[in-house]
């Protein structure tokens, strides 16, 4: 069903003509929220230190996660003591209603923070917080980290409840904003005029087949747009912990059968990398984002590799066999957005 809406949100059909009065009643609806938090109608909390979104305007996966990556890693670089928040999607805090959770590196992080916090904890030195409310979140990180200057939000543009000073958003080339549509009759969650707000805009070019939309897209002349792909690709054991770049992987891997399963936002997006890369994919599945992976998921095929992404493999290391691979990616952004970053982080402080 993910998968179907996804697709069909690329086009105008019938069904969504008819969904489109539902589309406008949501519209309406977010307008009037975010002006009630303009206005001061609804609180929104200033969490004492300068606040980055890494957020998007669409439903699905863009590619939030490895730009929150690579601004960890140049914001540290630069001297700053960074912390991360996310809502930490099916994650035992969200479940049991706990306002917030510290997410550590270890075998328990997904099934506390969620996959992406999970992945987040483990790849980075910055102390990652999950939580539903990321004023919460935000506030439980600098009670216990006095020392972190800057927070970065993967994902929570529409979470206006927390202040933010610099909002980046992220946008697939290939699915763009679909249709232009709001949901239900598109994969939009605020309308595209949103995008005239926002400090910055990131295409993530990694868009799969099809063509780039988002070239046919007009942009908020004032709005800078900088270009990101994924890069340096490591692939890496869940059972040995052997790690091989890509030539050595695809040497490793010839004649062998390739199985690709993607529990993301955007299967195809990884799918279409692997193929990119050189693997000779025998055969491919795509599950829900998020999903919630089971021995009986990975035993079902008898290829001889079975390839997944680093989301879908925080997940999986107690149920994995020696069969089991992810790829493991970095974004590869231009020195001019970071220098944006931290250009505009200075001009907020002072």
């Amino acid at each position: 069903m993910e998968a179907w809406f996804s697709r069909e949100w690329q086009r105008n059909g019938a069904w969504q003509f008819v969904l489109r009065p539902i589309s406008w009643v949501f519209q309406l609806l977010a307008m009037i929220r975010r002006v009630a938090y303009r206005a001061g109608l609804l609180k929104s909390t200033n969490a004492g230190v300068p606040v980055i979104i890494v957020g998007n305007i669409t439903v699905g996966g863009t590619g939030k996660t490895p730009i929150v990556l690579a601004l960890v890693e140049a914001l540290t670089t630069s001297g700053k003591s960074c912390g991360i928040v996310t809502r930490g999607y099916r994650s035992h805090a969200n479940r049991s209603n706990r306002i917030a959770t510290h997410v550590a590196p270890g075998e328990q992080a997904a099934t506390e923070g969620g996959d992406e916090a999970a992945l987040l904890a483990h790849r980075c030195v910055a102390p990652v917080y999950a939580g539903a409310d990321r004023v919460s979140a935000a506030q439980m990180l600098l009670r216990n980290h006095e020392e972190v200057d800057a927070i970065i939000s993967d994902d929570g543009l529409q979470h206006y409840a927390l202040q933010r000073a610099i909002e980046i958003c992220v946008i697939d080339a290939g699915r763009a904003l679909g249709n232009g549509a709001l949901l239900p009759a598109g994969p939009l969650r605020e309308p595209a005029s949103r995008l005239a707000t926002v400090d910055a805009i990131v295409i993530n070019r990694n868009h799969g087949v099809g063509p780039r939309r988002a070239d046919e897209l007009q942009f908020p002349a004032a709005i800078p747009v900088f270009d990101m792909t994924l890069g340096n690709e490591m692939f890496i054991n869940l059972r040995t912990q052997q790690c091989l770049d890509r030539i050595a992987a695809l040497a490793a891997f010839q004649g062998l059968s390739i199985h690709a399963l993607a529990g993301t936002g955007n299967p195809q997006r990884f799918f279409s990398h692997l193929s990119s890369l050189g693997m000779n994919l025998a055969s491919t599945l795509a599950f829900p984002d998020h999903h919630d992976f089971q021995a009986d998921d990975l035993s079902a095929t008898g290829a001889a590799i079975v390839l997944m992404t680093e989301k879908d493999a925080v997940k999986c290391g107690s149920i994995a066999d020696e069969r089991m691979w992810f790829m493991r990616v970095d974004a590869v952004l231009p020195k001019a957005f970071t220098d944006f970053v931290l250009k505009k982080l200075s001009d907020t402080k002072e």
